[in-house]
Protein backbone atom coordinates (compact mmCIF):
# COMPACT_ATOMS: atom_id res chain seq x y z
CA UNK A 1 0.00 0.00 0.00
CA UNK A 2 1.58 3.35 -1.23
CA UNK A 3 1.79 5.97 1.69
CA UNK A 4 2.16 8.97 -0.61
CA UNK A 5 3.82 11.95 0.49
CA UNK A 6 5.11 11.62 4.22
CA UNK A 7 3.14 15.23 4.91
CA UNK A 8 -0.54 15.20 5.38
CA UNK A 9 -2.50 17.96 2.69
CA UNK A 10 -3.02 21.42 3.86
CA UNK A 11 0.19 21.12 6.25
CA UNK A 12 3.05 23.11 5.15
CA UNK A 13 6.46 21.15 6.14
CA UNK A 14 8.27 23.06 8.87
CA UNK A 15 10.89 25.60 8.25
CA UNK A 16 13.83 25.84 9.25
CA UNK A 17 14.69 25.91 12.88
CA UNK A 18 14.48 29.19 14.41
CA UNK A 19 16.33 30.45 18.11
CA UNK A 20 14.07 30.31 20.71
CA UNK A 21 12.72 33.91 21.98
CA UNK A 22 14.80 35.74 24.31
CA UNK A 23 14.14 38.58 26.82
CA UNK A 24 16.41 41.75 25.70
CA UNK A 25 19.10 41.82 28.12
CA UNK A 26 19.79 45.31 30.23
CA UNK A 27 23.27 47.07 29.65
CA UNK A 28 26.01 45.02 31.87
CA UNK A 29 26.03 45.70 35.27
CA UNK A 30 29.81 46.11 35.53
CA UNK A 31 29.50 48.66 32.84
CA UNK A 32 26.69 50.91 34.52
CA UNK A 33 28.62 50.38 37.80
CA UNK A 34 31.72 52.19 35.51
CA UNK A 35 29.47 54.91 34.05
CA UNK A 36 28.44 55.77 37.58
CA UNK A 37 32.20 55.93 39.03
CA UNK A 38 33.11 57.79 36.14
CA UNK A 39 29.82 60.45 36.51
CA UNK A 40 30.24 60.92 40.36
CA UNK A 41 34.06 61.51 39.97
CA UNK A 42 33.16 64.16 37.70
CA UNK A 43 31.02 65.52 40.15
CA UNK A 44 33.36 65.20 42.80
CA UNK A 45 36.31 67.25 40.80
CA UNK A 46 33.32 70.09 39.72
CA UNK A 47 32.42 70.35 43.92
CA UNK A 48 36.22 70.88 44.64
CA UNK A 49 36.85 73.31 41.85
CA UNK A 50 33.91 75.78 42.19
CA UNK A 51 33.90 75.82 46.27
CA UNK A 52 37.19 75.47 46.89
CA UNK A 53 39.17 77.67 43.85
CA UNK A 54 36.28 80.15 43.02
CA UNK A 55 35.03 82.73 44.73
CA UNK A 56 31.37 82.17 44.48
CA UNK A 57 31.98 78.77 45.75
CA UNK A 58 33.96 80.38 48.62
CA UNK A 59 31.10 82.65 49.34
CA UNK A 60 28.39 80.11 49.54
CA UNK A 61 30.59 77.93 51.90
CA UNK A 62 30.27 80.69 54.19
CA UNK A 63 26.99 81.58 53.75
CA UNK A 64 26.08 77.87 54.85
CA UNK A 65 28.20 78.05 57.73
CA UNK A 66 29.33 81.00 59.12
CA UNK A 67 32.73 81.75 60.94
CA UNK A 68 31.67 82.35 64.85
CA UNK A 69 31.94 85.92 65.91
CA UNK A 70 34.42 85.00 69.19
CA UNK A 71 37.61 83.07 68.36
CA UNK A 72 37.20 83.42 64.22
CA UNK A 73 36.26 79.89 64.23
CA UNK A 74 33.53 78.14 62.47
CA UNK A 75 32.09 76.22 65.51
CA UNK A 76 28.24 77.13 66.08
CA UNK A 77 26.98 79.21 68.31
CA UNK A 78 24.54 76.03 69.80
CA UNK A 79 23.64 73.75 72.81
CA UNK A 80 24.58 70.84 69.99
CA UNK A 81 28.12 71.43 70.08
CA UNK A 82 28.63 69.07 72.71
CA UNK A 83 26.57 66.31 71.30
CA UNK A 84 28.16 66.74 67.76
CA UNK A 85 31.84 66.39 69.35
CA UNK A 86 30.64 63.53 71.41
CA UNK A 87 29.51 61.95 68.07
CA UNK A 88 32.84 62.64 66.49
CA UNK A 89 35.12 61.59 69.26
CA UNK A 90 32.90 58.26 69.42
CA UNK A 91 32.97 57.46 65.73
CA UNK A 92 36.63 58.40 65.13
CA UNK A 93 37.65 55.74 67.59
CA UNK A 94 39.85 52.72 66.05
CA UNK A 95 38.30 50.17 68.48
CA UNK A 96 35.26 51.53 66.99
CA UNK A 97 35.99 51.37 63.20
CA UNK A 98 37.99 48.14 63.69
CA UNK A 99 34.57 46.30 65.33
CA UNK A 100 32.81 47.96 62.36
CA UNK A 101 35.39 46.63 59.77
CA UNK A 102 35.30 43.09 61.33
CA UNK A 103 31.78 43.18 60.64
CA UNK A 104 31.67 43.24 57.06
CA UNK A 105 33.94 40.53 56.38
CA UNK A 106 31.97 38.46 59.40
CA UNK A 107 28.74 39.40 57.02
CA UNK A 108 30.75 38.65 54.19
CA UNK A 109 31.98 35.00 55.11
CA UNK A 110 28.10 34.24 56.02
CA UNK A 111 27.03 35.30 53.20
CA UNK A 112 29.52 33.19 51.02
CA UNK A 113 31.21 36.98 50.12
CA UNK A 114 34.67 36.40 50.95
CA UNK A 115 36.00 38.88 48.24
CA UNK A 116 33.36 41.46 48.44
CA UNK A 117 34.25 41.99 52.00
CA UNK A 118 37.76 42.34 51.60
CA UNK A 119 37.15 44.71 48.86
CA UNK A 120 34.47 46.52 50.81
CA UNK A 121 37.07 47.03 53.60
CA UNK A 122 39.55 48.36 50.99
CA UNK A 123 37.04 50.73 50.29
CA UNK A 124 37.29 52.34 53.29
CA UNK A 125 40.85 52.20 53.56
CA UNK A 126 41.30 54.06 50.42
CA UNK A 127 38.80 56.39 51.49
CA UNK A 128 40.58 57.51 54.06
CA UNK A 129 43.76 57.58 52.29
CA UNK A 130 42.51 59.66 49.11
CA UNK A 131 40.42 62.08 51.45
CA UNK A 132 43.49 62.84 53.21
CA UNK A 133 46.11 63.37 50.29
CA UNK A 134 43.54 65.20 48.47
CA UNK A 135 43.13 67.63 51.47
CA UNK A 136 47.20 67.90 51.88
CA UNK A 137 47.32 68.50 47.68
CA UNK A 138 44.35 70.42 47.11
CA UNK A 139 45.54 74.53 47.85
CA UNK A 140 42.39 76.67 48.97
CA UNK A 141 43.58 79.92 47.64
CA UNK A 142 42.62 83.13 49.64
CA UNK A 143 40.07 84.83 47.37
CA UNK A 144 39.65 87.78 49.89
CA UNK A 145 36.01 86.72 50.40
CA UNK A 146 34.55 88.03 53.98
CA UNK A 147 34.41 84.76 56.62
CA UNK A 148 36.49 82.83 54.14
CA UNK A 149 39.86 81.14 55.25
CA UNK A 150 43.10 79.40 53.08
CA UNK A 151 42.80 76.09 54.97
CA UNK A 152 41.79 73.30 53.05
CA UNK A 153 39.38 70.78 54.69
CA UNK A 154 37.78 69.32 51.21
CA UNK A 155 36.66 66.23 51.65
CA UNK A 156 35.88 65.56 54.71
CA UNK A 157 37.18 62.04 56.12
CA UNK A 158 34.65 61.56 58.82
CA UNK A 159 31.97 61.58 56.32
CA UNK A 160 34.28 59.41 53.34
CA UNK A 161 34.43 56.72 55.96
CA UNK A 162 31.22 56.81 57.49
CA UNK A 163 29.60 56.65 53.98
CA UNK A 164 32.33 54.00 52.65
CA UNK A 165 31.10 51.69 55.67
CA UNK A 166 27.54 51.63 54.22
CA UNK A 167 28.05 50.96 51.01
CA UNK A 168 30.92 47.94 52.30
CA UNK A 169 27.91 46.76 53.90
CA UNK A 170 25.90 46.82 50.37
CA UNK A 171 28.90 44.50 48.79
CA UNK A 172 28.44 41.47 51.37
CA UNK A 173 24.49 42.07 51.95
CA UNK A 174 21.99 39.85 49.80
CA UNK A 175 20.15 42.19 47.23
CA UNK A 176 16.86 41.85 48.78
CA UNK A 177 18.35 43.19 52.34
CA UNK A 178 20.19 46.13 50.45
CA UNK A 179 16.95 48.70 50.34
CA UNK A 180 16.61 48.25 53.95
CA UNK A 181 20.06 50.16 54.10
CA UNK A 182 19.40 53.43 52.94
CA UNK A 183 17.63 55.10 55.41
CA UNK A 184 19.92 53.92 58.51
CA UNK A 185 22.58 54.27 56.32
CA UNK A 186 22.36 57.39 55.21
CA UNK A 187 21.11 58.37 58.43
CA UNK A 188 24.11 57.69 60.09
CA UNK A 189 26.00 59.69 56.97
CA UNK A 190 23.76 62.38 57.84
CA UNK A 191 24.55 62.54 61.64
CA UNK A 192 28.28 62.23 60.94
CA UNK A 193 27.56 65.11 58.43
CA UNK A 194 25.73 67.18 60.43
CA UNK A 195 28.21 66.83 63.57
CA UNK A 196 31.50 68.21 61.46
CA UNK A 197 29.55 71.41 60.53
CA UNK A 198 27.97 72.26 63.99
CA UNK A 199 31.18 71.59 65.81
CA UNK A 200 33.20 73.39 63.31
CA UNK A 201 35.20 70.75 61.37
CA UNK A 202 34.41 70.77 58.02
CA UNK A 203 31.93 72.93 55.53
CA UNK A 204 29.28 72.12 53.72
CA UNK A 205 30.98 71.30 50.50
CA UNK A 206 33.42 69.13 52.77
CA UNK A 207 30.60 66.60 53.57
CA UNK A 208 29.38 66.81 50.09
CA UNK A 209 32.68 66.07 48.55
CA UNK A 210 32.96 62.94 51.34
CA UNK A 211 30.27 61.23 50.35
CA UNK A 212 31.05 61.80 46.57
CA UNK A 213 34.57 60.12 46.76
CA UNK A 214 33.61 56.74 48.36
CA UNK A 215 30.40 56.28 46.44
CA UNK A 216 33.38 56.62 43.24
CA UNK A 217 34.95 54.07 45.15
CA UNK A 218 32.24 52.01 45.67
CA UNK A 219 31.08 51.78 41.97
CA UNK A 220 34.79 51.39 40.94
CA UNK A 221 35.37 48.42 43.64
CA UNK A 222 31.72 46.89 42.68
CA UNK A 223 32.37 47.01 38.84
CA UNK A 224 35.88 45.09 39.26
CA UNK A 225 34.00 42.47 41.54
CA UNK A 226 31.12 42.20 38.47
CA UNK A 227 33.79 42.25 35.61
CA UNK A 228 36.28 39.89 37.63
CA UNK A 229 37.64 36.94 35.41
CA UNK A 230 35.09 33.60 35.50
CA UNK A 231 32.42 35.40 36.55
CA UNK A 232 29.66 34.23 34.12
CA UNK A 233 26.43 35.60 35.68
CA UNK A 234 23.99 36.14 32.80
CA UNK A 235 23.06 39.75 32.04
CA UNK A 236 19.87 41.03 33.72
CA UNK A 237 16.51 41.49 31.78
CA UNK A 238 15.89 44.67 30.93
CA UNK A 239 12.78 46.30 32.31
CA UNK A 240 10.87 49.46 31.45
CA UNK A 241 12.90 52.57 32.26
CA UNK A 242 9.91 54.42 33.03
CA UNK A 243 8.54 51.88 35.66
CA UNK A 244 11.92 51.63 37.42
CA UNK A 245 12.32 55.47 37.81
CA UNK A 246 8.61 55.88 39.31
CA UNK A 247 9.80 53.22 41.76
CA UNK A 248 12.84 55.14 42.56
CA UNK A 249 11.36 57.96 43.03
CA UNK A 250 8.40 56.42 45.31
CA UNK A 251 10.71 54.65 47.15
CA UNK A 252 13.21 57.72 47.57
CA UNK A 253 9.82 60.00 48.51
CA UNK A 254 8.72 57.58 51.46
CA UNK A 255 12.47 57.39 52.66
CA UNK A 256 12.82 60.94 53.24
CA UNK A 257 9.85 61.18 55.03
CA UNK A 258 10.74 58.40 57.04
CA UNK A 259 13.64 59.86 58.05
CA UNK A 260 12.74 63.49 58.10
CA UNK A 261 10.05 61.69 61.16
CA UNK A 262 12.76 60.44 62.69
CA UNK A 263 14.57 63.82 62.50
CA UNK A 264 11.94 65.75 64.25
CA UNK A 265 11.67 62.72 66.72
CA UNK A 266 15.04 62.31 67.89
CA UNK A 267 16.09 65.69 67.60
CA UNK A 268 13.28 68.03 68.07
CA UNK A 269 15.29 71.16 68.81
CA UNK A 270 17.31 71.11 65.98
CA UNK A 271 15.63 74.27 64.52
CA UNK A 272 15.00 75.80 67.47
CA UNK A 273 19.04 75.15 68.02
CA UNK A 274 20.83 76.48 64.88
CA UNK A 275 20.51 79.58 62.43
CA UNK A 276 19.13 79.00 58.98
CA UNK A 277 22.35 78.91 57.23
CA UNK A 278 23.63 75.72 59.25
CA UNK A 279 20.39 74.18 58.76
CA UNK A 280 19.68 74.54 55.28
CA UNK A 281 23.07 73.07 54.90
CA UNK A 282 22.27 69.93 56.86
CA UNK A 283 19.11 69.32 55.22
CA UNK A 284 20.66 69.61 51.98
CA UNK A 285 23.35 67.39 53.27
CA UNK A 286 20.94 64.95 54.41
CA UNK A 287 19.00 65.00 51.39
CA UNK A 288 22.31 64.53 49.24
CA UNK A 289 23.57 61.47 51.18
CA UNK A 290 19.63 59.62 50.84
CA UNK A 291 20.40 60.22 46.92
CA UNK A 292 23.48 59.10 47.12
CA UNK A 293 23.25 55.95 49.03
CA UNK A 294 19.93 55.10 47.35
CA UNK A 295 21.73 55.75 43.23
CA UNK A 296 24.51 52.66 44.90
CA UNK A 297 21.65 50.38 46.17
CA UNK A 298 19.85 50.89 42.79
CA UNK A 299 23.23 50.50 40.66
CA UNK A 300 23.67 47.12 42.14
CA UNK A 301 20.32 45.99 42.95
CA UNK A 302 20.41 43.14 40.63
CA UNK A 303 24.13 42.06 41.47
CA UNK A 304 24.81 38.95 43.47
CA UNK A 305 28.86 39.47 44.71
CA UNK A 306 29.15 35.86 46.05
CA UNK A 307 31.98 34.04 45.59
CA UNK A 308 32.99 31.92 42.27
CA UNK A 309 31.01 28.55 42.19
CA UNK A 310 34.00 25.35 42.16
CA UNK A 311 34.58 23.86 38.66
CA UNK A 312 33.01 20.62 39.34
CA UNK A 313 29.77 22.08 40.70
CA UNK A 314 29.74 25.29 37.59
CA UNK A 315 29.90 21.74 35.17
CA UNK A 316 26.86 20.08 36.96
CA UNK A 317 24.95 23.34 37.42
CA UNK A 318 25.35 24.44 33.76
CA UNK A 319 25.32 21.93 30.17
CA UNK A 320 28.43 21.60 28.45
CA UNK A 321 26.78 22.93 25.21
CA UNK A 322 24.68 25.68 25.78
CA UNK A 323 22.86 25.04 22.15
CA UNK A 324 21.50 21.52 23.86
CA UNK A 325 18.50 22.69 25.45
CA UNK A 326 17.37 24.62 21.78
CA UNK A 327 18.08 22.03 19.20
CA UNK A 328 16.33 19.36 21.64
CA UNK A 329 13.13 21.56 21.42
CA UNK A 330 13.52 22.43 17.46
CA UNK A 331 14.18 18.61 17.10
CA UNK A 332 10.85 17.42 18.72
CA UNK A 333 9.23 20.35 16.82
CA UNK A 334 10.27 18.86 13.09
CA UNK A 335 9.87 15.17 14.63
CA UNK A 336 6.44 15.87 15.17
CA UNK A 337 5.40 16.43 11.72
CA UNK A 338 6.18 12.97 10.18
CA UNK A 339 4.79 11.40 13.62
CA UNK A 340 1.33 13.55 12.77
CA UNK A 341 1.72 12.61 9.09
CA UNK A 342 1.77 8.65 9.65
CA UNK A 343 -1.09 9.26 12.79
CA UNK A 344 -3.06 10.90 9.82
CA UNK A 345 -2.41 8.15 7.11
CA UNK A 346 -2.98 5.35 9.31
CA UNK A 347 -6.36 6.42 10.48
CA UNK A 348 -7.52 7.50 6.89
CA UNK A 349 -6.20 3.62 5.64
CA UNK A 350 -8.16 2.11 8.05
CA UNK A 351 -11.42 4.15 6.81
CA UNK A 352 -10.69 2.80 3.49
CA UNK A 353 -11.14 -0.55 4.97
CA UNK A 354 -13.82 -0.63 7.09
CA UNK A 355 -16.01 1.49 4.09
Amino acid sequence: MSHGSSYPVGLSPPGPARALPSGRAAAPPGLRLLAAAVCFLVALVLTGVLFVRTGPGQWIDGLLLPRAESGGGYEQDSDLVGPAKTVLATFGSPTLLAVLLGGVLVVGVLGRRLLAGVVGVGVVLCAVATAGAVKSALPRPDLTIEGATSHNSFPSGHVAVATALVLAFLLVLPGWARRWLVVPGAAGVSVIGAATMIAGWHRFSDVLGGVLLSVTLFCLAAAALTLRPGDDTPPPRATPVAGRAWRAVVEGVVGLIVFGWVVRVLVPGLAASLRWGPLVAILAATGLSVVAVGVAVFLVRSVEFVGPVGSRQRQRQRPTDPGAMERLVTTDVRTAWPRRADITHEASSKSEQFS
